[in-house]
């Protein structure tokens, strides 16, 4: 007892010499007392700054990761990731069983959970989140449940045969075919649990009024300026979150959003330019985070109008584009050169792929071939804001358009809102255009089935590409549960994507975010979105 007071002594002195001094170790905290930092990590507001806004708050109705990670504050997923990989841990369900054709889960949730509206989670809310999705009327309302879980109630692909409670706490999906990735899907943000008399309640509204049952709760939106959320008092998890609140802020140029964390004005961003990341690391007041990559930068084409409905001219452009000063450039080593759909730290990479070499004769000859030897004009669709897999659209833009002009492809460059962009691709308007995608789920269907699948046009598929013979490789490897079985089938249908060529793969980046040097606890997830209720400051 007398020892405890005497720690407790010195911890006061320690304190006190604190506020009259002015140290490097009052900036850092890497000196203080495991105690002492502690009691100065609990509260405070942190304030994370990206390059868009969110589309909507209704994490089953969008695709995008400026909406998913505000999402990921405020709903909570059956199952989750690991702090760092996609392996997954319990999430509000504390253990499952599977049946031994697969074809059966039965998930037990924690007991004692509750909306942010005070209603109970329960079996029978998890059921009604899903009856929803199940009964979707088009792939445009739900995106993520067709492309992973193959289609709505009645369609020939549909995974999903019922979902019912079995008691209060306890939750049985019957599939109607094995799913290899199913708890991987379930761990994604766009199947997070949703208050069900809060989606009755507010209609077409819910998209602005979200409520869930994780860390933090909505406060406000303020819309292409802040989006505010809170500390959940009554959070089920002891002692988290230790923030108070997190507004994320909308500041749409790269290098404002730096100047703005360099003033103290924010204390967390994303999209640092990889030119800036020398000036970020020679600053001791602040920190470089590295988000393990995994994902895809890539020039698609939509494949149903002309003339990139002809083969040779989507390889033509493949021969076309330069990538590689595309990736010196506007990368900086912060990138590699893409020849597949998936990135090489997915299972089912197909490195023996021999990428389409940067040669414009051969692009010239196939152009000719296709009956277009005077080339053509056409409109490129660039993204409106920086993204991990696309840093700058805009000038990336303009380096095609550059290395078209070569072979007589007069490219004219069209941008728009975010929402809006997203929304008239997956509709099918643009003839061709710049998107990226970063993995869901670390599963190869998560790329492959979700973005290049006959089943996903409608949803992830903006190319609107479909062949049976792809389609027959995807869906088998989903059944398939041997991983080397599965990996093989992938491998196939990279082969048979490659000659087709849907899209121009581009980059595989390692995204590099910035902070605060006070900033602990966080760790750029491999998905691109994050929980953030283990950091402090």
């Amino acid at each position: 007892m007398k020892k405890g007071l005497s720690i407790v002594f010195s911890l006061l002195i320690v304190l006190s010499l604190a506020l009259i001094g002015c140290s490097s170790a009052d900036k850092t905290g890497k000196e203080e007392s495991g105690e002492k930092k502690e009691k100065a990590a609990e509260g405070g507001t942190m304030v994370y700054a990206r390059g868009g806004d969110a589309v909507n708050l209704d994490p089953a109705t969008v695709t995008d990761g400026e909406s998913l990670i505000v999402s990921e504050q405020v709903f909570e997923t059956l199952v989750n990731y690991e702090k760092e990989t996609t392996d997954i841990t319990p999430g509000i369900s504390k253990k499952w069983d599977v049946s031994d054709d697969g074809k059966t889960y039965t998930f037990e949730l924690e007991e004692g959970i509750k909306f942010h509206d005070g209603t109970d989670l329960n079996a029978d809310a998890v059921v009604q989140n899903f009856e929803r999705w199940m009964n979707g009327k088009s792939e445009a309302e739900f995106p993520y449940f067709v492309s992973q879980f193959g289609g709505f109630k009645g369609d020939e692909s549909a995974v999903i045969k019922e979902v019912k409670a079995v008691a209060e706490n306890k939750v049985e999906f019957t599939l109607f075919r094995p799913q290899a990735p199913f708890l991987k899907n379930l761990a994604m943000t766009a199947f997070s649990i949703s208050s069900p008399a809060a989606i009755e309640k507010f209609g077409a509204k819910y998209i602005e009024n979200p409520v869930g049952t994780g860390p933090f709760k909505f406060e406000s939106w303020k819309r292409n300026d802040t989006i505010t959320v809170v500390k959940n008092e009554e959070y089920w998890k002891d002692g988290l979150p230790k923030l108070d609140k997190i507004i994320f802020k909308v500041i749409t140029d790269n290098s404002a959003r730096l100047n703005a964390l360099v003033k103290g004005e924010v204390d967390l961003m994303d999209g640092l330019n990889p030119s800036d990341v020398a000036k970020v690391e020679a600053d001791s007041n602040l920190q470089i985070f590295e988000r393990p990559s995994m994902n895809i930068g890539y020039l698609g084409f939509n494949v149903e109008k002309e003339p990139f409905d002809n083969k040779k001219v989507r390889q033509a452009i493949n021969h076309a584009i330069n990538k590689q000063a595309i990736l010196d450039n506007f990368y900086e080593g912060t990138a590699e050169p893409a020849k597949n759909p998936i990135p090489p730290s997915v299972n089912g990479y197909n490195d023996d792929i021999e990428d389409y070499e940067f040669d414009l004769d051969k692009a010239q000859k196939l152009l000719e071939e296709a009956g277009l030897k005077d080339g053509f004009k056409m409109d490129l669709w660039a993204m409106p804001v920086p993204r991990p897999y696309m840093p700058n659209g805009q000038k990336v833009a303009e380096a095609i358009q550059a290395d078209l002009e070569k072979i007589g492809i007069e490219v004219n460059i069209v941008s728009m809102e975010w929402a809006t962009y997203l929304e008239k691709t997956r509709d099918g308007e643009a003839p061709m255009f710049m998107l990226g995608w970063t993995g869901d789920n670390g599963d190869a269907d998560n790329f492959l089935y979700a973005l290049l699948d006959k089943d996903s046009i409608g949803s992830n598929n903006y190319s609107r590409y479909a062949n049976e013979d792809v389609h027959k490789l995807l869906i088998e490897a989903q059944t398939e549960t041997e991983e080397d079985k599965r990996n093989e089938l992938y491998k196939e249908a990279l082969e048979i994507i490659h000659d087709d060529a849907p899209w121009v793969p581009i980059a595989h980046s390692v995204p590099q975010l910035a902070g605060k040097s006070t900033i602990e606890g966080f760790f750029p997830h491999p998905t691109g979105v994050q929980v953030f209720d283990d950091v402090s400051m």
